[in-house]
């Protein structure tokens, strides 16, 4: 074989893939992250980065709503630890969500939002319009209701993977190759052999498969992993007085995400396009009415940037984590929770390696549900 030995190979270096690595570093593990592009440039980078577990994930999805609760608990953790590894900012925001609706079927559906978040003993709060509007005063003036969730928070989810780099690359046995694109991987042997595009081969005792969208293409893995991508168009604007908005805002048809860097990020669309990376006269058109319907302002903010991502999606829209063969764990299909999802997971699949290499004995309830073999 080509190299050495490492302990992991993570096949995947978007957030899932990258903060994984570094929880398992952190443990001592040798890891080699292998990235068929650029690292961190794919649908973590054309995120908001939304921590908004009550807002993202529907009602009947309560196991996923609970990964997503605890994995929003442990976000302030991981921020300041990764701030403190890498000496870089990942802008950890809390300054709070407004859920607005703009009329009266809107209200309707926020006020079931609003009574399942209270069930669920979420602390949330009802507003009138006329309240939001003194939360956010460039709102849209006549908004009906609104709901003000001080517990879902925000990441500049750019400054996490390029924190996530610096470290695994300064880190002890931490490695990031890019433009490696896998072809296979074999995990049946007591060593796994992960074989590249173009011939060669890494060796480890354990591979972390985190491709996300293209966790499909990844052959050597029977049945194939039941991931597709749903591409999203997103597009940032420049805030400039008066129109700059401190909280998330979530409108019916578009959300809101101010950053730190001055740029407001407006998103996104669902579309079953698969692989089609092109933006749209008619996505960005949707987006800037869905948003201009909650912030009228806005129309006067110069347009800065437009991307495409594309989100992992199982079947059920849950994710995928858990052996799929011997030495063999997939940690993919997070759908439009990847940035939400990130230290749960990374925490939890570091957890399922430490057992399988038989230093734990137990392993992760937190993943119970969410195990490839469900389907």
């Amino acid at each position: 074989m080509d190299e050495q030995i490492v302990d992991v190979a993570v096949v995947g270096g978007g957030i899932i893939g990258l903060s994984a690595a570094w929880r398992l570093a952190e443990r001592g593990r040798s890891v080699t992250v292998l990235e068929k592009g650029e690292a961190g440039r794919g649908a973590s980078w054309a995120a908001a980065g939304m921590l908004s577990p009550a807002a993202e994930i529907g009602f009947e999805e309560l196991d996923l709503y609970r990964l997503g609760r605890e994995s929003l608990r442990r976000w302030p953790e991981f921020a300041k630890q990764l701030e403190r590894a890498s000496g870089s900012s990942v802008g950890y925001r809390d300054d709070g969500t407004l859920v607005v609706a703009v009329d009266r079927d809107d209200t309707e559906a926020l006020r079931r939002l609003y009574r399942f978040q209270q069930e669920q003993g979420v602390p949330v709060e009802w507003l009138a319009g006329a309240e939001a509007l003194e939360i956010e005063p460039i709102l849209a003036p006549g908004l009906p209701a609104a709901i003000f969730s001080p517990h879902d928070h925000q990441v500049d989810n750019r400054g996490v993977v390029e924190a996530l780099l610096k470290v695994l690359h300064e880190v002890d046995g931490g490695t990031v190759r890019e433009s490696s694109k896998v072809r296979a991987v074999d995990g049946r042997g007591d060593v796994s052999v992960v074989v590249m595009e173009d011939g060669s081969s890494v060796e480890a005792r354990v591979v972390v498969l985190a491709a996300g969208a293209w966790s499909r293409e990844v052959g050597g893995i029977e049945p194939r992993l039941p991931v597709r991508p749903v591409k999203g168009q997103i597009l940032s604007l420049r805030m400039k007085e008066p129109f700059e908005l401190t909280h998330v805002v979530r409108g019916p048809d578009a959300y809101l995400v101010p950053k730190a860097d001055g740029r407001l990020v407006v998103g996104a669309t669902s579309e079953e396009q698969g692989f089609d990376t092109e933006v749209t006269a008619g996505g960005v058109y949707r987006l800037l009415e869905g948003a201009v319907e909650v912030v009228p302002g806005i129309e006067e903010l110069e347009l800065i940037e437009t991307s495409v991502g594309f989100r992992p999606a199982s079947r059920d829209h849950a994710p995928l984590i858990g052996w799929v063969a011997p030495n063999v764990m997939a940690a993919t299909g997070q759908y439009r929770h990847g940035i939400l999802l990130a230290p749960v997971t990374a925490d939890e699949v570091a957890l399922e390696v430490d057992a399988k290499l038989g230093e734990r004995s137990e392993t992760s309830e937190w993943l119970t549900p969410f195990l490839p073999d469900r389907f």
